[in-house]
């Protein structure tokens, strides 16, 4: 008997400090350990680019928007 009851893990540990915390939110697609792994503007820029497959300045703008002026 198995249970799909639990917790996804990703969900329950993802950072929440600043913008990290509202970055899954944004894009479901990143688990905590590459939220944690972030290094900064242009690391989530060329994640998102490759995560959602998307031209570099649709990635960058998108990013800008999200961060509006944050730091990450």
């Amino acid at each position: 008997m198995s249970s799909n009851t639990q917790p996804e893990a990703s969900k329950m540990q993802t950072p929440n400090t600043g913008m990290r915390g509202e970055i899954q939110q944004k894009w479901g697609r990143f688990n905590a350990q590459e939220i944690a792994a972030l290094k900064d503007k242009d690391d989530l820029v060329a994640q998102v680019q490759t995560k959602y497959q998307l031209d570099k300045g649709k990635a960058q703008s998108d990013v800008d928007a999200f961060a509006k002026g944050r730091q990450l």
